[in-house]
């Protein structure tokens, strides 16, 4: 879990600041949505076949 020291003088928004960007780096806010709810792997499978399918013709589109 990343944490962050304040020192002596340094500003409450300034460590906010440095935390959020810290927490974003390590992955856990997209971790806590992906947790938020059960979906069952045959969504997940499905959803991630449509992903798969919306990159090739976004990547076809784009290479003519």
């Amino acid at each position: 879990m990343p944490g962050v020291r304040v020192r002596a003088g340094e500003s409450v928004d300034h460590a906010w600041r440095f935390f959020k960007k810290q927490i974003e780096m390590a992955g856990v806010l997209t971790e806590i949505k992906k947790r938020q709810s059960y979906s069952k792997p045959s969504v997940r499978l499905k959803k991630k076949r449509q992903a798969a399918q919306k990159r090739l013709i976004r990547t076809s589109r784009y290479s003519k």
